[in-house]
């Protein structure tokens, strides 16, 4: 055991001369596994942020939503052409839905519309993203409120000029962290709103999109303005089952009762896409699987370049040190010893070379961090990644360094110390 400690000793010595005596060989062979375990730590690292940040926002939504539309948020067998000619989703699709589907406990329409400036007195704020909703959003996100409430179930049937805001549109609009906001006036899409509620604020959702910043109207007031089947609203229809209700039993009844809603016969196809968010959930997964695999391919090739130049240093190093390598033997030295004394060192340039990296990397996620310039998101470099580059580096050092050592265990040490001399 103490053998060994010496020779890991003898070898960070002799690693650490070798960078001292040839600082700019050593560094040029030493970029290609820095820049690898860079590349793979920074794209794992980044990606792994995308999840967590993904998966924080959708834990935020119950995985038993469906969502209800004219096109599939995933791989479909249904041929282009036919879904191109799918009917969008209507108000009196959700009025059905509402009215018969069984187990049902929240139900809420929506559609997409253009961002609009919203006016409160002297104040403008530009962009703003106009969410509308029924009264049934209220259950289905799980809304929370810094002061006021959502609006009833009259207020989004009658799509009354109310309005519900989030914290930071709030801050704008009203000024910094501002109270008493509820009951006064703001003006978007040529008409006046009285804010009747502002949400607590919540951080970046799924797609870096935030509730902090919207403002959140009834739907048929938007539907007066935009009317229904125009394409380029997007209507969906989100469903939420009852607590302990047969998920798979809810997904066919919402499909037989939509069916029934639109006159499909039994003999043809279903003309839209109920959607699981759990379905959503294993679409992330495997486009971060793709992800990471493309952090392996990049960092796999620098990785190579890496291991080749380590590779070489081992074969200069065992060149260098042959008359060394021949008075060890003579002094008894096993062929062992001489391996692992060249093997550790390669394992340890190789290592040196792999914390430059994930010190570069977490250089970089704090900088990010620190600066504010990713707003609410947040980049991670974590333990497992860690533990993944250093996993990476001593494999990559085992692999370079392993001919040169066991060429150099295997000299003849008369041969060794004339060829020395």
């Amino acid at each position: 055991m103490f053998i060994y400690l010496r020779v890991l000793k003898e070898s960070f010595r002799f690693a650490v001369n070798a960078l001292r005596n040839n600082k700019l060989r050593t560094f040029l062979s030493l970029m290609g596994v820095t820049v690898g375990i860079f590349s793979i730590i920074g794209v794992l690292s980044a990606v792994d942020s995308l999840e967590k940040q993904i998966k924080g926002s959708l834990s935020n939504l119950d995985q038993s939503i469906m969502i209800i539309c004219h096109i599939s948020f995933g791989p479909t067998e249904v041929p282009r052409w036919k879904r191109e000619r799918f009917p969008l989703v209507d108000y009196a699709d959700y009025q059905y839905l509402q009215r018969n589907l069984p187990g049902l406990k929240a139900i809420n329409y929506t559609i997409s519309v253009p961002q609009q400036k919203v006016k409160y007195e002297d104040e403008v704020v530009e962009s703003v993203q106009i969410d509308n909703a029924t009264d049934g959003l209220y259950e289905i996100e799980s809304l929370s409120f810094e002061e006021g409430r959502f609006f009833s179930e009259q207020e989004s049937v009658t799509g009354s000029k109310v309005a519900v805001i989030g914290s930071v549109l709030r801050d704008q609009l009203f000024g910094e962290g501002a109270k008493n906001v509820i009951g006064k006036q703001v003006k978007t899409l040529s008409n006046r709103f009285t804010v009747i509620g502002v949400l607590e604020k919540q951080g970046l959702g799924a797609f870096g999109d935030s509730k902090d910043e919207v403002m959140v109207i009834p739907v048929n007031f938007v539907r007066r303005i935009y009317g229904d089947n125009n394409r380029s609203t997007f209507p969906t229809i989100t469903i939420l089952p009852e607590e302990g209700e047969d998920y798979d039993g809810f997904y066919a009844a919402a499909e037989q009762k939509l069916r029934q809603a639109r006159g499909i016969k039994a003999s043809e196809d279903s003309n839209f896409f109920i959607n699981k968010l759990s379905g959503f959930a294993d679409v992330i997964d495997g486009l971060i699987s793709v992800l990471k695999l493309i952090g392996w391919g990049i960092g796999a090739f620098a990785l190579l370049v890496g291991g080749f130049g380590i590779a070489n240093i081992m074969f200069v190093s065992v060149k260098e040190r042959t008359n060394l390598i021949g008075i060890q033997k003579a002094l008894g030295a096993k062929r062992r010893f001489i391996l692992f004394q060249f093997l550790f060192e390669s394992i340890l340039l190789s290592i040196f070379g792999g914390l430059i990296g994930m010190f570069l990397v977490w250089v970089i996620t704090f900088g990010l961090n620190y600066s504010g310039v990713a707003g609410d998101f947040e980049f991670v470099l974590s333990l497992s990644n860690v533990f993944l580059g250093l996993s990476v580096t001593f494999f990559i050092g085992i692999v370079a360094g392993i001919i040169p050592a066991i060429s150099a265990s295997r000299l003849d040490p008369v041969e060794a110390i004339r060829t020395g001399m």
